[in-house]
């Protein structure tokens, strides 16, 4: 039962949140520059959630060819930059992640 409210009250949570933004957002007019940065929101977001998980290990900052997040990382995003082809990147890095394990043996 716990369990049900927790999931309910996140729900009202993040509706609120959402459909306040667009409440408000439709009776007020944005500037085109708003609305251009607005644009680089989900890459801001993607950025922060992913590079902290490609470069941190449980003793720290790990920049070196051994780790294989951070190199399938780069590899990944070479690709996508390269390609703009969304299930090649995929593919690509999946791979890339894969292979580099099996190499290093970790």
């Amino acid at each position: 039962m716990n369990a049900a409210i927790i999931i309910f009250g996140m729900f009202l949570v993040t509706f609120g949140v959402r459909y306040g933004s667009l409440v408000i957002t439709q009776q007020i007019a944005l500037s085109p520059a708003f609305m251009r940065a607005l644009r680089y929101v989900p890459v801001a977001v993607l950025t922060a959630l992913t590079i902290p998980f490609l470069v941190y290990r449980e003793n720290g900052l790990d920049l070196s060819w051994q780790n294989p997040y951070w190199g399938a990382g780069i590899l990944t995003i070479v690709c996508s930059a390269l390609t703009k082809n969304l299930i090649l990147t995929i593919i690509v890095g999946m791979g890339a992640f894969f292979v580099w394990r099996m190499v290093l043996g970790s």
